[in-house]
């Protein structure tokens, strides 16, 4: 399975989403510029759609253990939440698999991501484990060791924006049983966004793991 290709499909399909939505903002402003040089303005009044309700997610809690793994990431922050997407699309698709060559790693698993903050900017590290720590890294560059730790699991099918609820979900777990998270959470994107024909598949059918470690 060709992870980098699958995390840059789908990064770059958020990419062209936030465009879109750009060129039609705009294009937005232009009417209501040109509306304002009229002296009259006729208006038709249109009933009000109810907005759509998004499905709730699928979100399945298990503590386990986790795997011990050597993950290479790249450290880089955002200035904003679109930014993300095409950061997370450079280190997927081009940094990470240029260290796993010129190094000769071969990649152990799904991608995996480490959140520092939840506003602007945003500081992130991002990473695929591998086979191997290499002998060098390049700036920016660095090898995060998962040990066999405990853990709880937010096994999450469903749109990507509905995440913190699978977080809310975990730390209302936490509470509960009294534990303690001892390392920052992180996310695996188990599944492949895209199907064979290179078209995003329902999110309701994508897992992404959402990890807490605990004591």
């Amino acid at each position: 399975m060709n992870y980098q290709k699958i995390m840059v499909s789908i990064f770059l399909s958020l990419s062209l989403l936030m465009v879109v939505s750009a060129c039609n903002n705009s294009a937005d402003s232009k009417k209501n510029q040109q509306a304002k040089k009229d002296t009259v303005i006729k208006t038709a009044i249109k009933r009000e759609e109810p907005a759509a309700v998004k499905k709730a997610p699928v979100i399945n809690i298990m503590d386990t253990l986790s795997i011990k793994q050597t993950v290479l990431c790249i450290k880089d922050s955002a200035a904003t939440s679109g930014r993300i997407a095409l950061k997370l699309g450079q280190i997927y698709g081009v940094k990470l698999p240029a260290i796993i060559k010129k190094e000769k790693l071969k990649v152990t698993g799904p991608p995996m991501a480490w959140y520092k903050t939840s506003k602007a900017p945003f500081f992130f590290e991002a990473g695929l484990p591998v086979d191997r720590k290499p002998a060098k890294l390049p700036p920016n560059a660095i090898i995060k060791q998962i040990g066999q730790d405990s853990v709880i699991v937010a096994h999450f099918y469903g749109p990507y924006d509905l995440t913190d609820q699978a977080y809310t979900a975990l730390q209302d777990w936490m509470k509960d049983h009294k534990k303690k998270s001892i390392l920052p959470p992180y996310e695996v994107y188990v599944d492949d966004p895209v199907d064979k024909n290179g078209k995003l598949k329902d999110p309701y059918k994508v897992q992404t793991d959402i990890i807490f470690t605990w004591r």
